[in-house]
C-alpha cells in the first residue's frame, strides 16, 4: 500500500540549513518512482513530490546525466535506470545485519515450513530487508526484499509503533487518522493493543490479509535502527491458535537475532 499523493501530508523540504537542498529534492524525486510504476513525467514528478515543475525538470535532467535516470523521449518521461539496482544490491549484500540475521531466518523458515521476514520502518511504510517465504502455492510466495507494507495495518508496523518515541508515534498516528477517517477508531484500539502486547508479549498479531496471520517482534538495540521480525502463516484457525503455534519460535529467533546483532558491535 502506497499512499498517493493526495494522502501524503505536504513534508518540509529542507528546513535543515545543513542539508543541501539540491540533494535533498533529488532524493525526493527517487522515492517518486514506487512498486508497479514504470514511466513519469515531470508533471507527475511534481504532483507526488510537491515541488515546483521547474525544479524538477532541472533535477530530472540531472538525475540522467547521472545515471539513476533513464529518458523515454517517446513518451516525455523517466524511468529509474539500472544503477539503483546496483546500489539495492550493494547494501543487501555489504549489511551486517543481513550478514547476522538472514541465515537464523533462512533456518527457521525451512525447518518450520513458515514465512519469516525482517523489515524497519520508511517514513510512515515498513520495508522489508529479507524474507524467506515457504507456500505450497508457488504464485503465493511474493513477498520480497524491498517491498512495502503499510504500516498501520501490519504486524510488522504495529511492534515498529509499540516502540518508537513519543513524538514519531504521535506523528504517524496524526498520519494514519488521515487515511482512515471512516473506521479510524478501530483501527487505534487495534494498534494500541499491539502496543500493549509488546510491552507485555514481546510481539503483536495481526491479520490484514485474508486467511494469513502473522506475529512481529522489535529488535530495539543501541545505536541501530528499529528492526522487527515476523512469521506468518496461511491459516484459517484466526489469531489466537497462530499465536499460540508461533510465538515461542519469533521470541527465540529474537533472542538469536539480538545476541547476533550485539555480536557485531563487538
Amino acid at each position: 500500500m502506497s499512499t498517493t499523493p493526495s494522502q501524503t501530508p505536504r513534508r518540509p523540504h529542507h528546513k535543515n540549513p545543513v542539508l543541501n537542498r539540491s540533494l535533498v529534492r533529488g532524493v525526493e524525486i527517487l522515492r517518486a518512482f514506487q512498486p508497479g510504476v514504470d514511466l513519469l513525467g515531470n508533471g507527475e514528478i511534481a504532483e507526488r513530490t510537491r515541488l515546483s515543475r521547474p525544479t524538477v525538470s532541472r533535477l530530472t535532467q540531472t538525475l540522467v546525466e547521472c545515471g539513476l535516470l533513464e529518458y523515454e523521449r517517446s513518451q516525455r518521461a523517466y524511468r529509474l535506470a539500472a544503477p539503483v539496482l546496483s546500489l539495492a544490491h550493494a547494501m543487501r549484500t555489504g549489511s551486517p545485519v543481513l550478514g547476522a540475521v538472514a541465515p537464523l531466518m533462512r533456518a527457521l523458515a525451512e525447518k518450520m515450513r513458515i514465512n519469516v521476514g525482517l523489515a524497519t520502518a520508511d517514513r510512515d511504510e515498513m520495508v522489508y530487508l529479507e524474507s524467506f517465504r515457504y507456500n505450497r502455492k508457488v504464485a503465493l510466495r511474493n513477498v520480497v526484499a524491498g517491498q512495502r507494507v503499510p504500516m498501520e495495518l501490519t504486524s510488522l508496523g504495529r511492534a515498529h509503533l509499540a516502540v518508537v518515541d513519543d513524538a514519531q508515534r504521535s506523528a504517524l498516528l496524526a498520519q494514519f487518522r488521515l487515511r482512515h477517517r471512516a473506521d479510524w477508531q478501530r483501527l487505534r484500539e487495534e494498534i494500541d493493543t499491539a502496543k500493549r502486547n509488546v510491552h507485555a508479549k514481546g510481539y503483536c498479531a495481526a491479520s490484514w490479509q485474508p486467511e494469513v496471520v502473522a506475529i512481529a517482534a522489535p529488535l530495539v538495540l543501541p545505536g541501530r535502527p528499529i528492526y522487527v521480525l515476523n512469521v506468518s502463516v496461511r491459516t484459517t484457525a484466526g489469531i489466537p491458535a497462530t499465536e499460540k503455534q508461533l510465538s515461542g519460535l519469533l521470541l527465540t529467533l529474537s533472542k538469536q537475532a539480538k545476541t547476533a546483532l550485539l555480536s557485531t558491535n563487538e
